[in-house]
């Protein structure tokens, strides 16, 4: 027992390391890494972004992927892969694994994924780790490893074999920027694990192990541990984006962009290490169950500021494409039934699961309405132009034409009751039988073409590529 004791004893949490100056020309940063894409269209951005849900989640936007895959796009008479557009995958808790392992492996995910990380019972695997092994024991007694640091070492072992951040700066151009986030504990805010928001903590993000942020991003309260990050926020002579002036002047007359405002201030609590040297990270669903809030805040940021526009070079976007992939679930229960009241467990996980759920509805609806608000707006400027004296087509010209297009995969799309019911009854976990796998790898593929504005996402890109034309599978 001395032994064992000892070697728990070793057991510490990695520190993620200080920056003494932040360099916007370096890391993993999306406006840095997206122009390095072989082949990329500059006026298209195109966004994946993963919700959680365990393996329900991986698994459906493996599916997704596949299908990307599989779907060539006639680009100016040459056809490409769906897939080889996509320039960020934003991912959270379950949905994280399948970003974070595309970046890292590329089309190799598509012959390793299911039996490395699909199919295996990692639930499992984590509690024997947990519960049956007394060396883990000792070092889970300690105040500096947890439950996630377990975890974390766990998937290197099985998926990111100690990959880093700076490994996927290195493969900038072989695929899309995958950023995985989670939520600080103490606020509630979100971390996104790229380079800028490490910036507000005045870190380097290169060393930080892919399993590090994986495990993060799906810490699910009191089941796992919360990961401790350090904060040297305020010691790198950090600069507030271009955005910022803009959304806080005071000056302004009209209504201030509220979500740009709200996120300044979350910037500025992470910037305060004198009072939070440590930052305690926890799921990133519990503060955005499908890892949108980061594009809708930057959308709003870039709204609010011309300045920033021309600093992360959107000057040149006409297309915006976000395909929501929603693992949302909603068990069946028969409590309605019963006279009975639900028992204390079934009523406190109903509690913290539903606002969550409804949060998430809200937020799809809410990009929903800024694609159509964009349009109303630009007409209302082209006839204002026109009022002025102005052409349609003078008009028109001065106005540029941003169009966002919002795809929504979820269950909620699926028409046949009993099929959907299936998937919504789907348990949230870390194992799922490899029959429910396969499920929901064919789904998400059904579900992405019947969404309504996958048409019109298709015919931006140039249309499907003829059969002939593209190269054998």
């Amino acid at each position: 027992m001395l032994l064992v004791g000892l070697l728990g004893g070793c057991a510490a949490r990695p520190i993620n390391p200080p920056i003494t100056q932040v360099d916007p020309t370096s890391g993993y940063r999306p406006q840095l890494l997206i122009p390095k894409r072989p082949h990329n269209d500059p006026n298209t951005l195109f966004v994946l972004s993963f919700s959680g849900g365990g393996t329900r989640a991986a698994a459906l936007s493996y599916g997704l992927l596949e299908e990307l895959r599989k779907t060539y796009v006639d680009a100016n008479g040459t056809p490409r892969r769906l897939i080889d557009e996509v320039d960020v995958i934003t991912g959270v808790s379950g949905g994280s694994f399948t970003a974070l392992s595309y970046a890292l492996l590329g089309d190799r995910l598509f012959s390793e994924y299911e039996d490395r990380f699909l199919k295996r019972n990692v639930q499992g695997a984590l509690a024997r780790r947990i519960f049956l092994n007394p060396i883990n024991w000792w070092r889970l007694l300690g105040r500096h490893y947890g439950r996630t640091e377990l975890a974390a070492d766990y998937y290197d072992e099985i998926l990111f074999e100690g990959a880093t951040f700076a490994d996927l700066v290195e493969r900038a151009e072989a695929g899309p920027v995958a950023i995985a986030t989670a939520t600080d504990i103490s606020t509630g805010s979100r971390l996104a694990f790229f380079q800028n928001d490490f910036d507000l903590l005045c870190s380097d993000l290169d060393p930080v192990r892919l399993s590090r942020a994986a495990a993060t991003s799906s810490a699910v309260p009191i089941l796992l541990s919360a990961a401790t990050f350090n904060n040297y926020g305020g010691t790198c002579s950090y600069e507030y984006p271009l955005w910022v002036k803009d959304v806080a002047n005071p000056e302004r007359s009209d209504r201030p962009s509220v979500r740009a405002l709200q996120r300044y201030r979350e910037m500025q609590d992470f910037q305060n290490s004198n009072d939070r040297p440590f930052l305690h990270l926890v799921d990133g669903g519990v503060s955005d169950n499908i890892g949108v809030r980061g594009v809708m805040e930057a959308l709003e940021e870039l709204a609010a500021s011309a300045a920033f526009q021309g600093q992360v070079g959107f000057g040149a976007i006409q297309n915006i494409v976000l395909i929501l992939v929603n693992a949302r679930s909603s068990p069946s229960t028969n409590w309605d039934k019963r006279e009975t009241a639900p028992g204390l467990v079934a009523q406190l996980l109903q509690s913290s699961g539903v606002p969550i759920a409804r949060y998430s509805f809200e937020t799809v609806e809410t990009l929903k309405d800024r694609a159509e608000v964009a349009t109303w707006r630009r007409e209302l400027r082209i006839a204002q132009a026109r009022l002025a004296g102005m052409s349609r087509e003078e008009a028109e010209e001065q106005t540029p034409n941003v169009v966002l297009r919002v795809l929504d995969v979820t269950f909620d799309s699926i028409e046949n009751t009993a099929e959907r019911e299936r998937f919504m009854n789907m348990p949230t976990s870390f194992v799922l039988t490899h029959e429910q796998v396969d499920q929901l790898r064919e789904i998400a593929g059904r579900l992405l073409e019947a969404s309504p504005a996958y048409d019109g996402f298709i015919g931006s890109l140039g249309g499907i590529a003829e059969a002939e034309s593209c190269p054998p599978r």
